[in-house]
């Protein structure tokens, strides 16, 4: 039986150990301006995986299976995943992993290495992080320039640096490790 906690507790005060998140209640997405900037295309990552290990030292890591990419749209989703994006069959994989990263109250921050397409490069994650009964609920956010992976086709300049990484959902108690 869970016992309800209160949304201004820190999320460190729920316990420490390793959290991961839970496919059918989270989201990894993606949005890159297109046209212009003035159009969003929107996409997300069917098939992920994630860990928040909340021990003297927060690390997180977020593998992403580039071929799951889907935006609603096959002949972009095609284009996506050839070697003019992500080379998904060469790099079948997006992975974030922190360097740094802190909890203050429900405030999440990382830095770390975000490798895609062969290439890696540094991003800034923040977020909140909430307990809600034996579990966190999470919202994070970062901002990736997708020219510093090699993702530089875009006929005449329509596609907009930076693109926006999104994950949300549940995060549960990791009982594997």
């Amino acid at each position: 039986m869970s016992t309800p906690t209160s949304a201004a507790q820190p999320a460190t005060a729920l316990a420490s150990g390793t959290w991961r998140l839970d496919p059918a209640r989270s989201n990894v997405e993606f949005h890159v301006r297109h046209f212009y900037g003035l159009m969003t295309v929107k996409g997300h990552f069917d098939q992920y995986q994630g860990t928040l290990d909340l021990q003297a030292d927060p690390a997180i890591e977020l593998i992403a299976e580039a071929d799951s990419l889907d935006t609603k749209h096959k002949k972009r989703d095609k284009h996506l995943r050839s070697k003019d994006f992500f080379n998904v069959a060469e790099h079948p994989r997006v992975r974030f992993a922190s360097e740094t990263a802190t909890v203050e109250g429900d405030q999440l921050t990382a830095t770390g290495q975000l490798h895609a397409a062969g290439r890696s490069i540094a991003v800034h994650v923040t977020g909140t992080i909430r307990p809600v009964d034996d579990e966190f609920e999470i919202e994070a956010s970062a901002l990736a320039d997708h020219r510093e992976l090699g993702m530089t086709w875009s006929p005449i300049g329509i596609l907009r640096a930076p693109s926006t990484l999104l994950v949300s959902g549940r995060l549960v108690r990791d009982t594997a490790r």
